[in-house]
Formats: C-alpha cells, structure tokens, sequence
C-alpha cells in the first residue's frame, strides 16, 4: 500500500497562505501543507495574477494528512482558530479575494464534514460567516518561493508581526 493509500487531503484558504501554510504544519499527523491557488476558473495562475484580483483564484493550502493521527473535524476546527471567518476578502490589512476564507471540498464527504465544521463555528462566531463552501476543481501549487515562507524566513517583518502572533493563538488552539 503506498503513502497516498494511508493519506487524505483538505484544500482550504484563510488568508494569506503564509500563515495558514505555517500554522498547519504545527499539527501532528499532518504530513505536508503545500501553498498554491484555487477556487477560481482557468489554468494555472501566477501569484501576480492571483494578487490583480482578475483570476477568481483564492491563496489556499493543500494539507496532506493521516486520519489515523488527525481526523478531517479536528483539521476544520482549526480552521476556524486561525483566522476570522467574518471578514469578506480580508485578514486584517491584507485585503482582496485571494484572501476569502473558503474551504474546497474534494468530494461529498468533505463537503458534509465543512457544512457541520461551519454549523458548530457558529456558536463562536455568530451568523456573520462568510466562509465559502465549495468544490475543490483544480489546486496549483504555488511558486516555490512560498512554499515553507515562515520557516525560511522567520526573522522577516511579516513573519514577526503577523505570522508569529497566528502562531501563537493557534498553538493554543491545539492544546
């Protein structure tokens, strides 16, 4: 049996995939976060474009992960932990539709699991969700200079004023 048979995958975007990508893999049984684009129509965008707003295409994560060790519900609880699901196209200054919060389903199941996720969010965060729940159609992986931003570049001033403060909040999340 390979790893791809022991293995699933959750796309989802919460802002800038930085942070997102960072934080996830603080998780145990997450195998891999890949940052790239997704939720948009067309081919594969570069972060240029994605940035002009004009492919539709949202800064998303891919996370590979091992049910046995971190089941789908735990990984959409986070979700909501890391960023604010109230704000349209935004986290904090960083502003435009490449930073919706939105999750990607990649068949019926996940979609069910992202639909009862944002039903319990509500508790916390009231009826002003604005998460999209959608179909995952294609993910692209985004240009290798992003992948793994915050570990190769910890000391850069949006990894300590943004990143680090997520971090944290998320760590205590996964307590």
């Amino acid at each position: 049996m390979s790893e791809s048979d022991l293995s699933s995958q959750l796309v989802l975007g919460g802002g800038c995939f930085w942070c997102t990508e960072a934080a996830y893999r603080l998780v145990p049984g997450v195998m891999e976060v890949e940052s790239g684009y997704a939720g948009g129509p067309g081919g594969a965008p570069t972060y240029e474009q994605v940035c002009g707003g004009a492919t539709g295409h949202a800064e998303v994560i891919r996370i590979t992960f091992d049910p046995a060790r971190v089941t789908l519900g735990q990984l959409l609880d986070l979700f909501w932990h890391i960023h604010d699901p109230t704000t349209l196209n935004r986290q904090g200054a960083d502003v435009g539709t490449q930073y919706r919060s939105i999750i990607l389903a990649t068949d019926d199941t996940q979609r069910a699991a992202a639909e009862a996720s944002l039903e319990q969010a509500k508790a916390t965060w009231g009826d002003g969700i604005v998460t999209e729940i959608t179909p995952l159609t294609t993910f692209f992986p985004a240009e290798a200079y992003h992948q793994d931003y915050y570990a190769r570049h910890p000391e850069a001033g949006y990894c300590q004023v943004v990143i680090r403060p997520k971090l944290a909040k998320f760590a205590r999340a996964l307590e």
